[in-house]
């Protein structure tokens, strides 16, 4: 666990020294920014495609895709049937049907992060090892993409895992305990369980505080899980580097 925590700070501060060691310094800072700025337009709408694509993959189905308009919702809903431009959020996959598969539901959430696991991690590891700004402004969005969806999709695959563990503890039963508490969004989550417990069906102190729990364990997995695929990244770097070193001798 500690290795697993370690890491993603190693490689963060081994790019932010190289940063610091290029010969302009400043200029370097510019191009880390603009090429996080680009990649995360770019990153954006892919992210929310590769949940629908997760879905339909494993067996779901898709009806609804809000992709806001300045991230190319008004284009890309032109050529996608359940692409509609605009939303609460920048992207958010809004309609889709897992059947009731937790399996699905998992795939669903973690579909975009292959993308951190195959793409990211590398090019923050490529950052490390020499002053490649750009490369670092796009490992940014990339390969930190777990992290900075911890209160995102992360939460919400930790909240998947935890509901079912429980249910199964229970005497399992096609419907998860507490299945309120799933979520994509753990501040709207929060704030419902503040406000309107009742409406995740929670009824009375002794539920509402068994759901706080459930949360403070499901973003506790979440964050556990974001670890595993930055770790999952370290060893794809790892093959990938060696391939290259050995096709170089």
């Amino acid at each position: 666990m500690r290795k697993l925590l370690v890491q993603p700070l190693s490689d963060l501060a081994a790019c932010l020294n190289q940063l610091a060691q290029a010969q302009h310094p400043f200029r370097s800072l510019g191009l880390v920014l603009v090429a996080l700025v680009a990649t995360w337009f770019v990153y954006v709408p892919i992210h929310e495609l590769l949940h629908a694509a997760g879905c339909l993959v494993t067996g779901g189905s898709v009806s609804r895709l809000e992709i806001a308009p300045h991230y190319g919702g008004a284009l890309l809903a032109r050529w996608v049937p359940f692409v509609v431009s605009g939303g609460e959020y920048a992207g958010r996959l809004s309609g889709f049907d897992t059947h009731k598969s937790d399996w699905v539901f998992l795939a669903t959430d973690f579909a975009p992060f292959v993308l951190s696991v195959v793409f990211g991690v590398p090019l923050l590891k490529a950052a490390a090892a020499r002053p490649r700004p750009i490369l670092f402004g796009m490992g940014i969005v990339v390969g930190l993409a777990p992290f900075t969806n911890l209160i995102g999709d992360y939460y919400e695959m930790g909240s998947i895992i935890t509901t079912r563990v429980l249910t199964l503890i229970q005497g399992g039963g096609e419907t998860a305990a507490f299945e309120g508490i799933r979520s994509d969004d753990i501040f709207k989550l929060l704030g419902a369980l503040i406000t309107n417990p009742r409406g995740l069906d929670l009824k009375g102190p002794g539920a509402l505080a068994a759901a706080a729990l459930l949360t403070l364990t499901s973003l506790l997995v979440g964050l556990v899980l974001s670890l595993i695929t930055y770790a999952l990244g370290h060893g794809f770097s790892a093959f990938v580097f060696r391939r290259r070193a050995r096709a170089t001798v």
